[in-house]
């Protein structure tokens, strides 16, 4: 368990890998912690350096008052890749993870060198939309959200399973405080000027099932860098490197190759 202090923030982190390894991040979805990607790690080739972390008020990080805004989350993982030396970095962002990716790249292209955009958009959603759901979850705590949430984020055959409980769980432990300040910062965050202005080796995933962020938003988010393209994984959600990690895995790893990572 390792926590970095940045500027008085405390981030929950880790690294695993060789040293000498393409350096190679990680950014997870709103609700829930860096163990998103366990499913797919073990999958993924040998001699990679990996950077995971819980952003600010998710896992075991800090939970400051909010609201968030995403140049904070931007800036708290340029921060996070600046303290261990990750420049140069492939950066695989998924939802709010991806706007973050986004937000990076723009600013910080020699932190960046290649983005995966996965189940995430320039922007996602409306400012009245994130409203509902906040007030939602300040009157009645992330309960109030949660089915809704985990029907738009599986595929209905996962919700019969073991770890579909797992993850709904994991969800119903975020703190409610970190939730809506990250909300807010999904709700106040529109890239399509400053990503179409980004030119770097990009990919997108989706899942055919994705309720929160759709195929058709991936691609149009990914239409903006020139030379990118989508890969679709059928049968998945929002999370497809939970319910289809072989899968998702290989995808990535194939991007990583094309990249001269591994």
């Amino acid at each position: 368990m390792h926590m970095a202090n940045l500027d008085g923030l405390r981030l929950h982190y880790r690294i695993d890998g060789p040293a000498d390894g393409t350096p190679v991040v990680f950014a997870n979805s709103l609700g829930t912690d860096f163990r998103l990607w366990d499913p797919i790690l073990p999958l993924l080739p040998k001699g990679l350096r990996i950077l995971r972390f819980d952003k600010r008020g998710h896992g075991l990080s800090d939970c400051p008052s909010g609201p968030y805004t995403m140049g904070q989350l931007v800036t708290d993982t340029e921060k996070l890749m600046d303290l261990h030396g990750f420049k140069d970095a492939i950066f695989v962002g998924l939802s709010i993870g991806g706007m973050i990716a986004q937000g990076l790249a723009t600013k910080r292209l020699d932190l960046v060198r290649a983005v995966v955009l996965s189940n995430t958009g320039a922007k996602i959603g409306t400012r009245d939309m994130w409203q509902e759901r906040i007030d939602a979850v300040a009157a009645g705590g992330l309960s109030a959200v949660v089915d809704g949430t985990m029907q738009r984020w599986f595929a209905r055959p996962f919700h019969t399973t073991a770890d579909f409980h797992a993850w709904r769980n994991m969800f119903l432990r975020c703190p409610a405080a970190g939730w809506m300040g990250c909300g807010a910062a999904i709700a106040g965050t529109d890239f399509y000027t400053t990503t179409a202005a980004l030119r770097l080796p990009a990919l997108g995933i989706a899942g055919s099932e994705d309720g929160s962020t759709p195929p058709d938003l991936v691609r149009e988010t990914l239409g903006l860098i020139p030379g990118s393209e989508v890969k679709l994984i059928q049968g998945a959600g929002h999370l497809p490197c939970v319910e289809k990690p072989a899968e998702y895995a290989a995808i990535l790893t194939e991007f990583l190759k094309t990249q001269g990572a591994v």
